[in-house]
């Protein structure tokens, strides 16, 4: 069982940078891929980044690729989500996910467990 609990959504303007944090119970935190997901108002939730088990490969959506970063502290049980240059269309709750025996994905039928997620909102 592993419980996933976000943090640091918020309100900022259209340019700016947040970081999201998602942070893990369990002892075996380190066996799981992790993923964050978004959803904006009216629309399906959509795939934003990946990181494997170990941290040495990410993957990104191409909306947000080369704006946003994802890493993992394995030793914390933490996930992170650096935002930079923030749209006001990336405005979503942003949600991340854990993945048993794969080594990412961006379907979302695959992922074991999710948080609550976190409102981000994008002023322009």
């Amino acid at each position: 069982q592993v419980q996933l609990v976000e943090s640091g959504g918020g309100l900022v303007q259209a340019g700016g940078s947040l970081r999201l944090s998602c942070a893990a119970s369990g002892r075996t935190f380190s066996s799981y891929a992790m993923g964050w997901f978004r959803q904006a108002p009216g629309k399906e939730r959509e795939f934003v980044a990946a990181i494997s088990w170990t941290g040495g490969r990410t993957y990104y959506a191409d909306s947000v690729k080369g704006r946003f970063t994802i890493s993992r502290d394995n030793a914390n049980n933490t996930v992170y989500l650096k935002m930079n240059s923030l749209k006001p269309e990336d405005t979503a709750v942003y949600t991340c996910a854990a993945v048993y025996g794969l080594m990412w994905s961006l379907d979302t039928r695959e992922y074991d467990y999710w948080g609550q997620g976190t409102q981000v909102t994008v002023s322009s």
